[in-house]
């Protein structure tokens, strides 16, 4: 008899069942952060949660998703409204919530028909080595980090070295699930949210920091993506602007062919 083998670490953590009136999952501990679960994780949760729902149509076209406070360790519960549906497009939100407290994180989501029409991608991959022929950079040390291969070949991270004037906020890596996993919207999802952030590589120095808001935008369908058939990414990520403790985040992830796979940006909280 053959064993079913363990599913990936990734889809454990993201797991959700239904229940009567609520969707129910819970926290893993190999996606920890600072004082909760990784934020793309928890994003992704809220996406399994639709993409499992009964009512679902299309593909996801954009998620935002708002932490308002944070998730403590075991169970949760996801309340999932359809706000509005009309021919081509559908318009979900989404509450997660612990022992019937206010909603820890509020997110929404937007669904839609991609059918066939005029295609045109101005942007332009990056160039970058193949992501084979990139060193992969060491685990920086939460447990979130080390469920990702890292391969930096611009704007590598160098925590501890802390200068008085301000570094760039730019990279460019490779990024895959540390044991590799085919990319579904799932993971595009929570990789636009992994990379470290900016005010870190700014100021060379590890900071309170936070996500407040995430969105994220598909450029692909989820059979355009499945067709892609790849385990890692390209990505970039950048900033604009650091004031009064908070500061924005905007990025691209495309796959090695050359396609944008969606396009993500968030404000984010730092204390320094």
């Amino acid at each position: 008899m053959t064993e079913t083998p363990p599913a990936h670490l990734f889809d454990q953590a993201t797991r959700v069942t239904a229940g009567d009136s609520r969707w129910q999952g819970r926290t893993s501990p190999d996606y920890w952060a600072f004082v909760g679960p990784f934020g793309g994780v928890t994003a992704a949760t809220v996406l399994r949660a639709l993409i499992q729902h009964p009512q679902i149509a299309g593909d996801p076209l954009a998620v935002t998703v708002n932490y308002c406070a944070p998730i403590a360790e075991g169970p949760f519960e996801l309340d999932v409204r359809l706000v509005k549906a009309n021919r081509s497009s559908q318009h979900w939100c989404v509450e997660l919530s612990q022992s019937d407290a206010d909603a820890a994180t509020l997110a929404t989501a937007v669904f839609a028909e991609r059918r066939p029409s005029w295609s045109h991608q101005p942007a332009v991959k990056p160039d970058a080595p193949p992501f084979d022929q990139v060193k992969r950079h060491p685990d920086a040390g939460m447990s979130w980090t080390k469920q990702y291969d890292f391969r930096f070949v611009e704007g590598r991270p160098e925590f501890g070295s802390r200068s008085d004037a301000p570094r760039s906020a730019y990279s460019r890596l490779w990024i895959s699930d540390s044991k590799p996993r085919k990319l579904d919207c799932l993971s595009v999802l929570s990789m636009s949210d992994a990379f470290f952030g900016r005010a870190f590589h700014v100021r060379g120095e590890l900071i309170p920091f936070g996500t407040v808001s995430l969105t994220t935008y598909f450029h692909v369908s989820r059979e355009e993506l499945a067709a892609e058939d790849i385990t890692h990414v390209l990505a970039t990520a950048d900033a604009k602007v650091f004031n009064r403790s908070y500061q924005d985040q905007h990025g691209e992830l495309w796959s090695p062919s050359g396609q944008l796979l969606a396009t993500t940006t968030q404000i984010a909280y730092f204390k320094a």
